[in-house]
């Protein structure tokens, strides 16, 4: 199984449950916050991954890979701090208590 397979589930899950919760207040400052968020992750994972692949800590079969990296680092590893950027928010909105514009005046 190659890696953007695996990654594909959490993509899908993330975009399904943050869709979700279009409905509830403050969507778009949700989504502006977690992308906000993601950016910084993705950030953190470029230098941190690159440093770590360097290091020689750790490394990928390439048969596996989609083969587009940003440095060192394979692609797919960007998706899993895209998608708890996103997913998180996403869940504890959906778990929290639904209140109506009506409740909140």
């Amino acid at each position: 199984m190659t890696y953007p397979l695996i990654v594909l589930p959490f993509v899908m899950l993330t975009i399904v449950v943050t869709f979700a919760t279009r409905t509830r207040p403050r969507f778009r400052e949700r989504l502006r916050s977690s992308a906000l968020t993601a950016l910084v992750l993705v950030a953190l994972t470029l230098v941190f991954d690159n440093l770590m692949i360097a290091a020689d800590l750790f490394s990928y079969p390439q048969e596996h890979l989609s083969g587009l990296k940003l440095g060192l680092a394979p692609i797919e590893d960007f998706a899993y701090p895209v998608c708890a950027a996103f997913l998180l928010p996403a869940v504890f909105t959906l778990l929290s208590p639904h209140t109506s514009s009506k409740d909140a005046a």
